[in-house]
């Protein structure tokens, strides 16, 4: 049943919610966090489910989104579940803000600075969320956390997480002073060259367990300035459960996130879009792209691994700068993620 259509029946379920507000009873609703600081959101114990969150943030570092991180815990788990800098969690990178709307994920006016995240977030024993000022300045927090406790979480239902990952710039084997696209002969022996294993794929996600892939943003930032270097001929490769190749193999990096042509329009749907392009004619791909495509309708399903990845550039022959935040559902345990980098190698190119 879709959520609107089974809105009218009765759950045994308690609303709860954290929040910024001032307990004093004024109108100081905020929480300060010193550089370096890090301070618990929420934290519940028991079974129930994170159902909303809103949150907005000021400081006055540039990148602010991408300084600060979020951590989430369920059930006690030792390592996070989710662990992203805050932008990049409610789906643009690059450190800004920017109106934009998905159907789980909202960027609102003001200029995109209140965050809005709709994934439910279940546990059965316990939970906490964790925001952490990686900056030098101090940073300005509002949020609210809403949540749904139950006297007992089904045994089939699974748990949210979130990975980020940075790979800047990609290894692109291409020549990069051959990389105009009026080169017939550079492009194909680009177009030529084969890529069947996506051995030098930008990695989206891997995750060991049982679960489902629900969904990526995808940020890339075209920095070597070509007269057309349009970054989309990578393919999305997709293995499941110990696949050596691709158990799904799709034909392009717009094609995957449901767009064609090589787009230049901005443009927002539920599960797909095209929230920020920052080309000009002279040179269409230029600096910062972002694109989202949530597998609400479609989720991936895995039985015991998953590795999500594109190609950057057709066979891997563009360097870029590329960083994802990759969003599932599965079992627990979950497998270590990456380190997250320090934040001086989280910062976007200027």
């Amino acid at each position: 049943m879709s959520p609107l259509s089974d809105l009218a029946r009765l759950r045994d379920a308690r609303r709860r919610r954290a929040s910024s507000y001032d307990t004093t009873g004024g109108n100081n609703d905020r929480w300060l966090l010193d550089p370096g600081e890090t301070r618990t959101l929420a934290q519940t114990e028991g079974a129930g489910s994170v159902r909303h969150i809103w949150m907005t943030l000021m400081s006055r570092e540039d990148a602010y989104p991408r300084r600060s991180v979020l951590r989430m815990y369920w059930d006690g788990a030792e390592t996070p579940c989710v662990e992203v800098p805050t932008g990049d969690f409610f789906g643009i990178g690059h450190g800004i803000t920017k109106n934009y709307a998905s159907a789980p994920l909202t960027m609102s006016p003001q200029e995109g600075r209140a965050f809005n995240c709709y994934f439910p977030m279940p546990f059965a024993d316990g939970a906490r969320i964790d925001l952490a000022n990686d900056g030098e300045h101090r940073l300005v927090a509002y949020f609210y956390i809403d949540y749904e406790e139950y006297e007992s979480l089904d045994n089939d239902v699974a748990r949210f997480h979130a990975q980020w990952r940075r790979e800047n710039p990609t290894e692109g084997w291409g020549d990069d002073s051959k990389r105009m696209f009026d080169n017939t002969d550079y492009v194909r022996e680009v177009w030529g060259t084969p890529n069947l294993d996506g051995e030098a794929n930008y990695v989206l996600l891997e995750a060991e367990g049982r679960g489902h892939y629900v969904g990526c943003n995808l940020n890339i930032d075209c920095y070597q300035r070509s007269k057309n270097d349009w970054y989309g001929e990578g393919d999305d490769m997709i293995f499941i459960d110990g696949d050596t190749k691709p158990t799904l193999h799709g034909t392009g990096t717009e094609d995957y996130f449901n767009t064609a042509w090589s787009p230049r329009q901005e443009f927002c749907t539920p599960y797909h879009g095209l929230p920020l392009y920052s080309g000009t004619e002279e040179w269409p791909y230029a600096g910062k792209n972002s694109m989202y495509r949530y597998h609400i309708e479609d989720p991936v399903h895995f039985q015991q691994s998953i590795r999500v990845t594109i190609e950057h550039g057709h066979a891997n022959n563009l360097s870029n700068d590329y960083s994802s935040t990759a969003y599932w559902y599965q079992t627990e345990p979950h497998a270590a993620f990456p380190p997250l980098p320090a934040v001086a190698e989280r910062l976007p190119r200027g």
